[in-house]
């Protein structure tokens, strides 16, 4: 009797590829530098960086960084998406607040967070508050415009359903139609907003606030490279995490559309 073999799923021949892809960018990189294309003064060769992570590791430095740029993010991220969320879905439900604001929207939204740095350093300080300003603009407008653009989408009849059955009023709205119908919307803003966090991370702490950023400040300056590699795949790696558990998150609260 032929034994009929079990042919990889989608998600595992994705995963493979993934990590083959890996090893060919590490092994090229490798490569490049063993034979002298590119000075090692410039770049440092892949095979060096688990010992300098160790050294890093060792001193405590590589721990500390994390959890401070993670205070940043949180941080950051919490305000800036509950303000952001809150605001577009208001903006969103009532015209009337949409146009009285549709003015600043226009005059500050253009500006990059970056830009608020040497006011977030006036005000609050290099601290914590200063880098979690920073984070929090950045991820403020994804937000908005991810739930006022989900509000705006939403069925104009599925209003007249909702008065109907006697929410009329804007609690009644925002709780039974608005809030469901726009979720994925409003998910998937904030999805490119932790992403967009990360970013501002680094950028924030560039300056001189304690973290990833700031720990790579200090290494290029004395031009230790494997130390900025080591926190630029310390930073993706985080990335990753916090992506993979909102994903998980956002699975099981749109289980319904599946």
């Amino acid at each position: 009797m032929p034994v009929r073999l079990r042919r990889p799923s989608a998600s595992s021949s994705r995963l493979l590829l993934g990590g083959l892809g890996l090893c060919l960018l590490f092994g090229t990189w490798e490569a490049v530098l063993r034979l002298g294309l590119v000075s090692p003064g410039l770049l440092p060769r892949p095979s060096e960086l688990p010992a300098a992570w160790i050294r890093e590791v060792r001193g405590g430095f590589w721990l500390q960084a994390i959890l401070d740029s993670l205070t940043h993010y949180l941080l950051g991220v919490l305000i800036g998406t509950c303000l952001g969320i809150g605001a577009g879905l208001a903006c969103g439900m009532l015209p009337r607040l949409d146009a009285l604001t549709s003015g600043l929207v226009r005059l500050l939204r253009p500006i990059p967070s970056l830009a608020w740095v040497p006011f977030a350093i006036l005000w609050f300080g290099l601290n914590t508050a200063g880098a979690t300003f920073v984070v929090a603009i950045s991820v403020f407008w994804i937000n908005f415009y991810a739930a006022h653009g989900a509000v705006q989408a939403i069925d104009r009849s599925l209003f007249e359903v909702a008065d109907a059955f006697g929410h009329a009023s804007v609690l009644g709205r925002l709780t039974k139609i608005v809030v469901p119908a726009s979720m994925p919307g409003i998910l998937a803003g904030l999805r490119t907003g932790i992403g967009q966090a990360w970013m501002s991370v680094v950028a924030a702490e560039l300056f001189g606030v304690p973290g990833i950023g700031a720990r790579m400040m200090q290494a290029s300056s004395l031009l230790a490279t494997d130390l900025v590699v080591i926190y630029m795949l310390t930073m993706a790696l985080l990335y990753a995490l916090t992506d993979s558990v909102f994903m998980l998150v956002r699975n099981r609260l749109l289980a319904w559309q599946r």
